[in-house]
């Protein structure tokens, strides 16, 4: 139950308003308890005696639910997830595919759709707005999305934190030299982030997000990403690779094709 901010005699009249069965009267039963909660109230039941809903009026705390937004995950099973833990039906945001910080965040259940969108659209947009001012001076969202776009892709094709550098740097190298991505990280994108992409799956797929068949980045990040992985994008590794491919824990590096397919009989 949400308990809105302000004195006794308030807190009796909303609830009233809410067809709660509480009158004048039992203010002095709350005053002797105490006072009311403000925010989100945890009441543990739907039926209770008088006494016991005004003890836990002014005792209990919020029923809080925690929603983690990994790094590498798409909107698609975040909105998901809170949807199921805050119990709210088809949950989404009007907010742009990539945007959301990666954290742990304690939300009441029952909290409003819209309330919930604009808190994490705040809290998102304060870290990426002091990301920008670091590194870039200013905060300018239609620069800053390019350097987003590439992180995610560096998200979803790294290992680990060590090879981001490098993966980048194979993303630059081959936009500047006007060659296809063709990375299978940039088709994780929405419900497919946990699929494993097949050669079926980029002959069929014409989407942008396909960097097998278009050239240059996707119009839009293709999942949530870490410090790690923006780092990356703005500082790649000071090297010409071109190539890459997962050999067992590993990735290997080329700067030719020829030593690409070297590499890959190699792994064989």
């Amino acid at each position: 139950m949400f308990i809105p901010k302000g004195n006794t005699n308030y807190t009796i009249k909303t609830l009233q308003k809410n067809n709660i069965d509480i009158s004048k009267t039992d203010k002095i039963f709350i005053d002797f308890l105490g006072y009311p909660q403000a925010g989100w109230v945890d009441l543990k039941n739907n039926v209770m005696t008088k006494a016991d809903f005004l003890y836990r009026l002014t005792h209990n705390k919020a029923a809080l639910a925690n929603i983690t937004i990994i790094p590498g995950e798409t909107d698609y099973f975040i909105y998901k997830q809170i949807a199921k833990k805050l119990k709210i039906k088809n949950f989404y945001c009007n907010i742009d595919e990539g945007f959301l910080k990666p954290d742990t965040y304690k939300l009441p259940i029952g909290m409003k759709r819209k309330n919930v969108c604009k808190y994490l659209y705040k809290k998102s947009l304060k870290w990426h707005k002091s990301f920008a001012k670091r590194f870039f001076g200013v905060w300018n969202y239609k620069t800053y999305k390019k350097y987003l776009i590439i992180a995610s892709i560096i998200q979803k094709e790294a290992a680990n934190t060590k090879e981001m550098k490098y993966i980048s740097a194979v993303i630059y190298n081959r936009l500047k030299n006007h060659m296809k991505l063709q990375m299978d990280g940039s088709l994780n994108y929405g419900s497919y982030s946990h699929i494993p992409v097949s050669a079926k799956r980029i002959k069929r797929d014409n989407s942008l997000y396909n960097t097998y068949k278009h050239y240059g980045l996707p119009l839009s990040p293709v999942c949530v990403v870490s410090k790690s992985a923006l780092l990356s994008a703005v500082f790649p590794a000071k090297v010409n690779y071109l190539y890459f491919l997962k050999c067992g824990k590993r990735t290997v590096f080329s700067s030719s094709y020829k030593a690409h397919i070297r590499n890959i009989k190699r792994c064989k």
